[in-house]
C-alpha cells in the first residue's frame, strides 16, 4: 500500500470519526418528566414530579427534585404552619432516585420530551444554576408554585413553538373537587375534613387549564395530549405499582358527628326521664355541662386557629374562611360563661342559635363548600345555645 492511499484511508476514518463525533453531541442529552403515583401519607397523596437528565458525553442520569424541605430546618414547624417553609432543587443520581420510590412503592412514568438540542442544553444549563446554593431554595405553595408547576415552567417556557396545554379535568372543576378526587380514592376521609375545614373559599375557584397543572398527573395528561405541537417524543412505565388494597375507614367523620349529636341527645333524654330522682338528675346535670363546655371551648379553640391560619400565616388559600361561620373564636370565652344566669349569656345563646339555623338553611348556598360531616356539629351547637337560653325563651313569649 503507497502512501497515497493510506493517506485517503487515514483521511476518510477522520472524516466518519467527525461526523459520529457530531452526531453522538446532537443526541447526547436526554430530557424526561417523571410522574409519580400518590403515595400512602397525606404528603404523598397527590403525587410527585421530577425531571429526569441523561447527559451521554458527561455519563451522567440524574434527576431534578423541586420538592425537598430540610426537617432540621430551625423553627421548622412554626415555618411549616405559617407557610414560611423553604422548599429547595435536589439532584441525585437516577438510580438512587428510583430505588427509594420502589421501596415506597411509588408507580413512575417516564416521558421523554421532545426538544431540540439548543433546548435540551438551555433546560440542563437553567437546572444547573437553579440547583445552585444561592437559588435553589423558594417559596412553596401547594396550589400555585410546587415541585409540578415548577418544571412545567421550565419545559413550557424553553419549548418552541410555546405549548398550549388542554384542561384534564372538567372545565367547572375547583381546588377543592381536584384535591377531593385524591382524598375520597385513598379513603383519607378525616384528612379531607380537616384539608376543608382549614382552606378558605379561594379553594373553590374554578381553575383554568394552567392551574389545573399542579397535579403531576394533570400535567403530565396534558402533556401527552397536547395537539398545539408534539410534546412527548416517548413514554414508558419505568414501575409499575403493586396493587394495595386501600383498607375502607368505618369510623368516618360523619359517624363521628352522629355519634356526638345521639350521645347529647341520651344525655338530655336521662336528665329529663331521671328528673325526679335527685342524685340522677344531678350527675347527669354536671355530665351535660362538662360536654357543654368541651364542645363550646373545643370548637372556639378551632375558630382563634382558623383566624391565625387567615391573618398570621402566608397560606394564600385559608384566608376568607366561612368556617368561622359556626366556628366562632367567641365560643371559647362563651363555654366559660354558659351556665351563668346572665341575660347576657341568655340573649347571646338565644341569638347565636337563630344565626346557626341560618346558617344550616343556607349550608349549600354559601360561596364555600363547608364539608357535610360537620352539619350534624352545627346542629349540636344551636340545640345547645337554645337549650341554654331557655329561660330568655320564655320571657319572649310572655
Amino acid at each position: 500500500m503507497n502512501l497515497k492511499n493510506i493517506l485517503q484511508q487515514t483521511f476518510f476514518i477522520c472524516i466518519f470519526t467527525l461526523l459520529h463525533f457530531f452526531s453522538f453531541a446532537q443526541d447526547r442529552l436526554r430530557i424526561s418528566l417523571l410522574t409519580l403515583t400518590p403515595g400512602q401519607e397525606l404528603n404523598e397523596a397527590f403525587g410527585h414530579s421530577a425531571l429526569r437528565v441523561i447527559d451521554s458525553n458527561a455519563v451522567t442520569d440524574h434527576v431534578y427534585n423541586y420538592g425537598t424541605f430540610n426537617f432540621e430546618e430551625p423553627n421548622f414547624y412554626l415555618k411549616f404552619v405559617k407557610g414560611q417553609l423553604k422548599y429547595y432543587v435536589n439532584i441525585e443520581p437516577y438510580n438512587d432516585f428510583v430505588f427509594y420510590y420502589k421501596q415506597m412503592n411509588r408507580g413512575i412514568t417516564e416521558q421523554v420530551i421532545n426538544l431540540t438540542e439548543a433546548e435540551e442544553i438551555k433546560i440542563k444549563n437553567i437546572l444547573n444554576e437553579n440547583v445552585k446554593e444561592e437559588n435553589k431554595y423558594y417559596q412553596y405553595e401547594f396550589f400555585k408554585d410546587n415541585c409540578t408547576t415548577r418544571l412545567r415552567d421550565v419545559i413550557t417556557k424553553n419549548h418552541s413553538p410555546a405549548p398550549t396545554l388542554q384542561a384534564v379535568m372538567p372545565s367547572t372543576f375547583t381546588y377543592r373537587n381536584a384535591i377531593h378526587q385524591y382524598l375520597d380514592k385513598g379513603n383519607m376521609h378525616w384528612s379531607k375534613l380537616g384539608i376543608d375545614i382549614l382552606l378558605g373559599a379561594k379553594t373553590d375557584a374554578v381553575m383554568t387549564s394552567e392551574e389545573q397543572e399542579f397535579l403531576p398527573d394533570n400535567l403530565m395528561h396534558a402533556l401527552d395530549s397536547c395537539s398545539s405541537t408534539n410534546m412527548v417524543a416517548s413514554s414508558k412505565q419505568i414501575y409499575p405499582k403493586e396493587n394495595v388494597v386501600v383498607e375502607k375507614t368505618f369510623f368516618t367523620p360523619m359517624l363521628f358527628s352522629i355519634a356526638l349529636l345521639l350521645l347529647f341527645l341520651s344525655l338530655q333524654y336521662k336528665k329529663i326521664r331521671f328528673g325526679s330522682a335527685y342524685n340522677v338528675g344531678e350527675s347527669m346535670q354536671a355530665i351535660i355541662k362538662g360536654f357543654d363546655f368541651s364542645l363550646f371551648f373545643i370548637v372556639g379553640l378551632l375558630g382563634i386557629l382558623l383566624i391565625f391560619m387567615w391573618w398570621g400565616t402566608d397560606h394564600s388559600m385559608t384566608k376568607n374562611n366561612h368556617n368561622l361561620l359556626w366556628a366562632s373564636p367567641i365560643f371559647a370565652l362563651y363555654a366559660f360563661t354558659i351556665y351563668k344566669k346572665t341575660v347576657l349569656v341568655k340573649k347571646f345563646s338565644f341569638y347565636a342559635a337563630i344565626f346557626l339555623c341560618i346558617l344550616l338553611c343556607s349550608w349549600f348556598f354559601i360561596p364555600q363548600q363547608l364539608n357535610v360531616a360537620l352539619i350534624p356539629i352545627v346542629i349540636l351547637l344551636a340545640w345547645r345555645l337554645l337549650d341554654n337560653s331557655e329561660s330568655f325563651v320564655k320571657e319572649l313569649k310572655s
